[in-house]
């Protein structure tokens, strides 16, 4: 039988950031949350396959990668992903909220707990694409890529490291599409249990070849704009983004929490969700225990909503059987795409702003609403002062995690 555990410390929310297709920064996502204007444009992005067209679909992508190197100092980490982490960090003065954290506990007291999925794989699909042989014939990587930083699962990572000065444990986190909520349950345990006194968590992933071909392969990418909860889905949308926030030791000054986090693992399906749902249930139950809060006390739930038509449809039923009909819960996908291993992070970003602003986004694009689905599912937009949100995010393989917030 499983227990419900206590309720923790909760851990302030120093700043937090989020770079997506609606823009650079939390205002933008804030702004385009409020008009209702959504960032999904049709495919665009080229392919490295030669004569190969790109993907008919629609997808959420950053504007300006492709004309913002980095620094000359970090140009050995160059590649999209890390383009868009480096731009990401300049938003919302994270990057100076943690000079103020390594001055305040040292280097080493500062974690860096980040989430992908595919890392700087786009790198690496290029390289293969642009194989040169050597005078014996044999294939190599062309020399603006033979840079071995960039090509393992931890390029993240490293690039932040140096980029940031931070030198507590640094970990990466690629548990799929949960990756970025998962975060903020790893950087909690480091801080509560003494490891460290501050950590900077986050989620960075980008389009590429693999993310698109490879969702598609699977038979999950609409045509169409996602529609998520619509009685019409038919797939999803694909974006990238980048996100941060910086978590401490909570005090009397920091207005919004991290209350409580939920993890689980459903062991059923390498990429279906648990067809009872019982692997999300257990992660926002935890959640909830954790945060010290009773299902009927949250206000906003940040759905993980990502318009395929079993996922939404366990989502729902999940959220119906929990939560009480007065919940507000409603998925941001249709405005930025599914960001993958960016998604946890982006969403907690959202869930952040309807504490801050009292703006809980509907779900742009839906509007006929799935007679399966129970009143909880919102396609309107509301606005009202809150105390709770929440965000779930939902990876493949069953990896499950929920995350509360709140607003002192």
């Amino acid at each position: 039988m499983h227990r419900p555990p206590h309720p923790i410390a909760p851990l302030a929310i120093r700043c937090h950031t989020a770079t997506t297709a609606l823009g650079r920064g939390r205002d933008a996502q804030a702004e385009a949350l409020a008009a209702g204007r959504g960032g999904l444009r049709r495919n665009d992005f080229p392919t490295t396959a030669p004569g190969e067209p790109p993907l008919d679909c629609w997808i959420g992508r950053v504007e300006g990668l492709e004309s913002a190197p980095l620094p000359a100092a970090l140009a050995h980490w160059e590649c999209r992903n890390n383009r868009l982490a480096w731009l990401a960090l300049q938003q919302d003065g994270v990057d100076a909220a943690v000079a103020a954290a390594i001055r305040r506990h040292g280097a080493e007291r500062v974690a860096l707990v980040v989430g992908t999925s595919t890392a700087s794989i786009g790198a690496s699909e290029e390289a293969y694409a642009r194989l040169q042989p050597d005078a014996d014939g044999a294939l190599h990587f062309p020399d603006d890529l033979a840079r071995p930083q960039i090509h393992t699962p931890h390029s993240l990572g490293g690039f932040l490291q140096e980029a940031t000065g931070a030198r507590g444990p640094c970990l990466t986190v690629a548990t799929a599409c949960s990756s970025s909520a998962k975060v903020f349950a790893q950087a909690a345990r480091l801080i509560q249990t003494g490891v460290v006194d501050a950590a900077l968590v986050g989620g960075v992933d980008t389009l590429c070849g693999s993310v698109l071909f490879g969702f598609n392969a699977l038979q999950l990418v609409s045509v169409e704009p996602c529609r998520p909860f619509d009685a019409r889905r038919d797939g999803l949308s694909l974006g990238e983004a980048g996100g941060f926030a910086l978590l401490e030791r909570d005090d009397d000054d920091t207005a919004l929490r991290l209350c409580g986090y939920g993890e689980s693992s459903d062991a059923h399906h390498m990429s279906a969700p648990h067809p009872e749902g019982l692997g999300a249930r257990l992660a926002m139950g935890d959640a909830l225990a954790r945060a010290g809060i009773d299902a009927s006390e949250l206000d906003y739930l940040n759905l993980h909503g990502t318009a395929t038509p079993a996922n939404d449809s366990v989502e729902a039923a999940t959220v119906a059987a929990l939560f009480p009909a007065t919940l507000h819960a409603s998925s941001t996908k249709g405005w930025t795409g599914h960001t993958l291993g960016a998604a946890g992070i982006v969403e907690s970003v959202f869930a952040l702003i309807a504490l801050e602003r009292g703006l809980l986004p509907g779900t742009l694009n839906s509007t006929m609403p799935d007679p399966a689905c129970g009143p909880q599912i919102r396609f309107d937009a509301s606005q009202r002062p809150i105390r709770y949100a929440m965000n779930n995010s939902f990876g493949f393989g069953g990896n499950n995690a929920s995350l509360v917030f709140a607003r002192r």
